[in-house]
């Protein structure tokens, strides 16, 4: 058996409200093993055997379940530990900072490259299924918001993309 993260896409968000007790219920139905949800945004921890057309079962029996396309990220807890253990962000961002990492379904074309927009962001590194992102306190004391980071833009039609914090990568391979 694998240990497996799923990172959801999309739900939590207006109508397509996924209750963390639903979620796992979902995930025991399919048949996985030790499931754990992980915070309230579309993250679940889970067992299962290692092969092909595992996110395609998860993503049917998500809509199955809750009636609406949940697309996934999938990665192996060994892959996040490497992604941490390759320190993407290559320094510490400081307290006046957040991290964060678009995590994809699939490898980002060959000499794929983001626009590095100064001043609220930096692209602090791009690999070939993750963008990583220090976002910087504003003078006001706020954030730039997630979803005005636009990555999404860049991202070619068919992948599959989902945001999440550092924080809860490190979490999941806690």
């Amino acid at each position: 058996m694998t240990r497996h993260a799923a990172f959801l896409r999309g739900v939590n968000l207006g109508k397509r409200t996924v209750k963390s007790a639903e979620l796992k219920a979902a995930f025991e139905a399919l048949g996985f093993t030790d499931v754990k949800t992980l915070l309230a945004s579309g993250n679940v921890l889970f067992d299962a055997k290692a092969g092909k057309g595992l996110k395609q079962k998860i993503e049917a029996g998500l809509k199955a379940a809750f009636g609406f396309d949940v697309p996934i990220v999938l990665r192996t807890l060994d892959e996040l530990k490497a992604l941490v253990a390759a320190d993407p962000f290559g320094r510490t961002a400081g307290e006046d900072a957040q991290l964060h990492v678009v995590l994809l379904d699939t490898d980002l074309p060959q000499g794929f490259k983001f626009a590095n927009i100064t001043g609220d962001y930096d692209v602090a590194s791009i690999r070939p299924q993750e963008l990583c992102f220090i976002v910087y306190r504003k003078d006001d004391g706020t954030y730039l918001g997630r979803s005005a980071l636009n990555v999404d833009k860049p991202i070619p039609k068919g992948v599959v993309a989902t945001m999440r914090n550092w924080n809860t990568i490190l979490k999941a391979i806690a």
